[in-house]
């Protein structure tokens, strides 16, 4: 019989090379399970805990800790070792009174950057897709795998529909409510997320839209300097300023 599913197993070697892991004292690590984040992107909590907050020593130490529900991701407690968090993410700690949003850094990767409380009851997501539901209502496709479902009253005149693809939307965690809407374009804040980039902070000042095969392209001003990089790579944080702190060893504003 063929195997179903993904492997169960991930090597040291192919792992992410922002995971502080030693890569040749064993030869495999934390293997994720099914979820909105790929294992290039993410953080298994195990690594979290252990090799990047430093709480504890050894894996069976890790998981006593996080199947202990002393771990809480978005806003649930999240008790399997192998869960990964990602971008945007927002990781607390309730006995350290710690929290940390998942974020990119120059040359570096995903980190757990520190946040102040009043910051840890929200994230940011963006819509990568949307889909028309029975009755006229909208789903809308979340970045970190969430669906939110706004309703319409007058399907043939959706006025409730304001929302593109690339804007990004201000929620509350748990509950998913909608605390503020961003709209994409031109002037506004984001930061990188991919490429050689990864990491800069800086405005958009154009968007060149291409048709066909092409991919769509930003400018940005980063500083001093100005950056090029793919439509997709571009996550907006904010308008005038970042509704979110940032990490010092950005790059950027």
């Amino acid at each position: 019989m063929t195997r179903r599913g993904k492997s169960r197993h991930q090597k040291r070697l192919a792992a992410p090379k922002y995971w502080p892991i030693k890569r040749k004292e064993h030869k495999f690590t934390v293997a994720s399970r099914p979820g909105p984040h790929s294992v290039k992107n993410s953080i298994p909590l195990i690594i979290a805990i252990r090799d990047i907050l430093n709480l504890c020593k050894t894996r069976k130490e890790a998981k006593y800790i996080i199947t202990e529900g002393n771990v809480i991701v978005d806003g649930r407690v999240r008790k399997d070792p192998r869960y990964y968090v990602g971008l945007m993410d927002v990781l607390e700690i309730p006995k350290l009174n710690k929290c940390y949003r998942i974020l990119p850094i120059p040359l570096h990767g995903l980190i757990l950057h520190e946040i102040e409380e009043d910051e840890k009851d929200f994230k940011l997501c963006r819509i990568e897709n949307k889909t028309t539901l029975k009755k006229g209502r909208i789903q809308l496709n979340l970045h970190d795998g969430r669906n939110i479902i706004i309703d319409v009253k007058d399907p043939e005149n959706p006025i409730e529909d304001v929302y593109k693809t690339q804007d990004v939307l201000k929620i509350a965690i748990p509950s998913q409510e909608i605390l503020e809407h961003l709209k994409f374009d031109d002037d506004v804040l984001a930061i990188i997320i991919a490429g050689k980039n990864l990491g800069y902070v800086g405005k958009i000042i154009n968007i060149e839209r291409s048709e066909g095969p092409f991919q769509n392209i930003i400018k940005m001003q980063s500083k001093d300097e100005e950056l090029q990089t793919a439509l997709e790579y571009a996550f907006m944080i904010g308008i005038e300023k970042p509704l979110i702190s940032l990490p010092e060893k950005r790059q950027g504003l």
